[in-house]
């Protein structure tokens, strides 16, 4: 059965390519091989101000080139997320396209009775996929992975996305070509089984 992938490329340096979108290409091509329809949002293309406080975000207006990403977060059964691991989490810039397109009314609704907001986005799954210059072991067994669970937990299962899967591909610096093609070659699996 084929779905609606939202590619979200989130890697902040747009001045070349990264290992990142050589992975976020090979999962789209394969996905769209494969029969499912899918659009990309490069993050770093994208002009948004930083928000600063509780009003900015319950209140303010979302910048005018992110409603489009809403509409196609709306639209998508399925986000897949690239991005680098910077200072043992996701970029700055990651964290602050989410902060303005994961908005109340969007992403949650009113608190209810029990002081749990609305899930919004319930329904959809999503694939998290992490390069980093360590061992991906080493990132998940000693570091716990603390940057990731929270992106998973209180960030994407927060509205409502499940299941979140992820994909973490370590020592980009060090990795062979070799290396590279098998990990092309897995994101091109994941692409077509829309995973």
């Amino acid at each position: 059965m084929s779905k609606r992938i939202l590619v979200i490329q989130a890697h902040p340096d747009a001045s070349r390519p990264h290992f990142c979108h050589a992975l976020a290409e090979s999962y789209a091509k394969a996905a769209r091989g494969a029969g499912h329809e899918v659009r990309i949002v490069d993050v770093a293309s994208l002009s948004f101000p930083l928000l600063r406080s509780q009003a900015e975000w319950t209140k303010g207006e979302v910048p005018t080139g992110l409603v489009s990403v809403q509409d196609d977060i709306r639209w998508a059964q399925h986000l897949v997320f690239f991005y680098p691991l910077w200072l043992g989490s996701m970029p700055a810039l990651l964290k602050g396209f989410l902060e303005q397109v994961a908005r109340p009314g969007f992403a949650i609704g009113k608190y209810g009775e029990k002081a749990i907001p609305k899930k919004l986005l319930a329904g959809r799954s999503a694939r998290i996929v992490v390069t980093m210059g360590m061992p991906a072991p080493v990132f998940r067994w000693f570091f716990f992975a603390h940057s990731l669970k929270a992106l998973k937990r209180n960030i994407l299962g927060f509205v409502g996305i499940s299941p979140i899967r992820d994909t973490l591909v370590g020592s980009i610096e060090a990795m062979s070509p070799a290396a590279r093609g098998h990990w092309l070659q897995r994101m091109g699996r994941l692409g077509a089984a829309g995973e």
